[in-house]
Parts: structure tokens; sequence; C-alpha cells
């Protein structure tokens, strides 16, 4: 292998459904292969028509591969000021309904030949691997970077028998991650531990955001009024994305907040019961369905409003951040990365709450300077991520140690070589687990997700299940 590195970034989602593991491995894709100095692959899912028809807004659809790989081309090509070099590359999946997410099918490991598998970024490790059956990344990969987005156990707790399937999934993601990850990245606080895990923010803004940051940072220079509307907040419209907390907060200090105008941003499941419950206020809270926060029609706005605690790292209070403006969002972990801003206001309490966005909408941001603008660009992601991935180091030229002779080791040796055997046994138990069908199912996985079935073979031009087996039969 070379001395350049080259990194596979696989990922769960992929756009025009617009979601932070769609969005952010996209970002990382781009700027790792920015410089020129490493080769980088996305390896994003393929759905079929049927799943893209469930999954996809505005019926967007595509009939091939590179119809997709075209649109992904095009919408990160006018968010960023170069030409991005990275390559693209599909794995067959589906879509659960139950899941409400996308899961791979198959090997996925097949999608980067043997001969460049290098290092492996895996944005969702714990989704990517649930149900793996198939090779072993760290056997396959010299180096398995595990990347968590999503705060799992805080979803399902508040679903039926939350608490029961919080402490499974909890034990499930420590035992995928830690069987098929050298080193994990936990994007704030607010995740579970896991284990050879660090806390690092990883993600940066799409500079266009930071584009309007130093126009609104010109107009304030030049004594114009940058800022002409109040408060806002945008975010999927479902209520366990901070919709809950934030009326409730309105509904109990309505009294106190007189006069206060917030407009609500998004679509989702819950749109109408929000509607519904944003009327019974006194206050003039108007809800608006979702729109793209780089729409012009949000730069004016001065306060954004963020109580949501479900989030890792909420995208939406980067980007306001960058635009200049003032964030009122909770004192949780997942803001931790935020308090460096001035314009970051946190709260304790209701009382805290109101306070804050009293004194927002009474005063004018604070300048956002250079070093500040930088933090929050994916130019300082990256650095970041190469530094917390332990990427930076130059590549060993040692081989993997694999014990083969009666020669006595050291004893530092023999229990590496002990922990190696328990992992091993650990990856055979959940292979074995993944291969039936009726395991996988009784854990939520899509039925007959093994191997890809006929049309998704088809359309990503893959050998058939049966061939595929039959020729590892022969080559056996």
């Amino acid at each position: 292998m070379s001395t350049r590195r080259h990194l596979a970034v696989f990922t769960t989602a992929s756009l025009p459904w617009m979601t932070g593991t769609a969005i952010n491995p996209l970002f990382r894709a781009a700027y790792l292969a920015k410089d020129g100095d490493r080769e980088v692959t996305l390896v994003i899912p393929w759905l079929s028509l049927r799943d893209q028809e469930l999954v996809y807004p505005n019926k967007i659809v595509f009939g091939s591969p590179l119809e997709h790989e075209a649109y992904v081309r095009r919408w990160i090509e006018e968010r960023i000021s170069f030409r991005p070099s990275f390559s693209i590359k599909f794995y067959p999946a589906k879509f659960s309904k139950e899941l409400r997410s996308i899961l791979p099918v198959g090997d996925i490991t097949e999608c980067i030949p043997d001969e460049v598998a290098d290092v492996a970024v895996l944005e969702e490790p714990e989704h990517l691997n649930w149900y793996h059956h198939g090779r072993k990344w760290k056997n396959k990969f010299r180096r398995v970077i595990g990347v968590v987005h999503t705060n799992y156990i805080a979803y399902v707790k508040r679903e039926k028998n939350g608490q029961a399937i919080a402490c499974f999934m909890k034990y499930m993601n420590t035992w995928v991650t830690r069987i098929y990850c050298h080193k994990i990245i936990r994007l704030s606080g607010a995740t579970q531990d896991l284990p050879r895990s660090v806390v690092c923010n990883v993600h940066g803004v799409n500079p266009k955001f930071l584009e309007v940051g130093k126009l609104k940072l010109k107009q304030l220079r030049n004594g114009e009024i940058a800022f002409t509307k109040g408060a806002y907040y945008i975010g999927k419209m479902v209520w366990s994305k901070g919709y809950r907390e934030l009326l409730d907060l309105l509904s109990k200090y309505q009294s106190k907040l007189v006069g206060l105008e917030v407009d609500l941003y998004g679509s989702g499941e819950d749109s109408d019961e929000v509607r519904k419950s944003a009327e019974l206020l006194s206050l003039a809270v108007k809800v608006h369905p979702g729109r793209d926060h780089a729409d012009p029609l949000f730069h004016d706005y001065k306060v954004f409003i963020n109580p949501s605690t479900t989030d890792v790292v909420c995208t939406t209070t980067a980007e306001a951040l960058a635009m200049g403006k003032i964030v009122i969002c909770a004192n949780h972990p997942s803001n931790e990365f935020f308090k460096q801003f001035p314009n970051c206001r946190t709260y304790d309490s209701g009382e805290e709450f109101v306070q804050l966005t009293l004194d927002a909408l009474a005063e004018q941001p604070a300048p956002l300077t250079d070093m500040q603008s930088h933090d929050l660009s994916w130019e300082a992601a990256t650095e970041r991520f190469m530094e917390a991935a332990e990427l930076n180091l130059p590549i060993s030229a040692e081989p993997r140690i694999h014990q083969t002779s009666k020669v006595s080791l050291p004893a530092f040796m023999r229990t590496r070589k002990l922990k190696q055997s328990l992992e091993d046994a650990s990856v055979y138990l959940h292979q074995a687990l993944s291969g039936l069908e009726v395991t996988r199912r009784a854990f939520g996985a899509v039925p007959k997700t093994l191997q890809p079935d006929e049309q998704l073979c088809n359309d990503l031009g893959l050998a058939p299940a049966k061939k595929k087996r039959l020729k590892l039969k022969l080559m056996t």
C-alpha cells in the first residue's frame, strides 16, 4: 500500500433526504479530499425505487446510481468554493418503516477493494453494524473510525417500554462498536459512553452560513440595521426535536413574554399537533412548512431558540451562530461546544429562559471574530477530525501481530493476544446471530436483507447472491 492514505466514508443516509447523516458525511468527504493529499470515497446507500418514494421528499427519485451521484455532486458543488475530488460508491440498502431508518443489505465492506482498504470512517457505527453479517471491519481496514451522530438512547426512552429497549440498545451499541472499531468519536457528551471513545465535535457548517455572518458583521460595523425580525426555530416537526419543550415553556411563561413573536419552521409527522398547540397560546406563535435554513428568509432573524435536548450536536444551532445570531439553548452536553461563542446563551430553568429571551431581543449580537468563524468551519472540523482519529500519524510499516509459533511471549503481548481471542469470539457470536433470519427479524431487521435481492443487484450491477455464494464455494 502506498503512503497516500485512502479514506472510505460510510454513512447511513443520502441526499435528497435532508438529514444530518446525509449532509455532514458529504461535507466531510469533500473537505478530507480538498488538499489532494488523500484519496477519499464516500459510500452511501442505494434504495430501490419503492423505498426512494418512501424516503426522499418532493417526489424525487433516481433511475440509476449515476443519476443519484450527479444529484449529490451538484448539491455539494453549489455550496463550496472548490471542486470536490472524492469518488462516490453505493451499497445496497432497504428502508425500515418501523425504525424510520435506512439499513444496509449484505456485506457492505465489499464496496471497497482490498488493495485500497486503508481507513474506514463509519458514520453512525452502531447503526451500520447492528445487523452486519460479513467481513470484520478491523481485518479488512488498517484503521476503523466510528463517528457517533445520534442519541439513540434518548429517542427510544420516549417509546413504549422505552427503558427496557434503551437498556438493550445501550449494550448492543457497546458490543458492536467494541468489536468493529478501533476508535470512536462522539460529537458531544450527549451520547452514551463507548469503548475507546473521545468527545470532539468534528462537524462544521455550510460555508454559505459563514458568508451571511460576514455580511451581517459588515452591516453592524456600518451602523446599519442587520436584523429586522425577532425569534424563530427550525427543525424536523416531531415532538422529540424540541417542539414539546419550546411550547411548554411558552405556555407556562406567556404572561411574562407578552408581545413575543416566534416563528416555527418544519415539516414532520407531528406538524398538525404542533400547529394546534401553538394556536392555543396567547402569544403570536406561527407555524410554517419546513425550508432550507440557508434560505434568505432566515437571514434577518436575530434570535434562534432551540430547547431540544435529543440532538448530539445541533446543526441548525451552529448555522445560526455562523450567521451572527443570538442562540438561546438548554444547558445540556449537546450544546457544550457552542458555549465558547458569546452569542450562545444557555439556560437551566424556565425563569432563565424568559430572561435570556427578553435580553436577546433587546440587544445586538456580539460580532463574530475570524477565529470564531474558523472554529465553525469545515476546515477546522476536518483538522479536529484528523487529530481525534489519530490519522495525522504516519502509516505504520509494521505488520499486524499474528502469533503462530510456540515461542514464549512477554506478559503484555500474552494479554493482548488473550483480548484479541476474546474479541474474535465475540465477533463470531455476533456473526452467528446476525446470520440467522429469525434472529435478525426478532431484533428489527428488514426481512430478507442478508443478501441484496434481484432488484438491488440489477441496479448496482452486483452478482446475484446465489452466484456469489457459488463463487466463494469454488474459491474455497
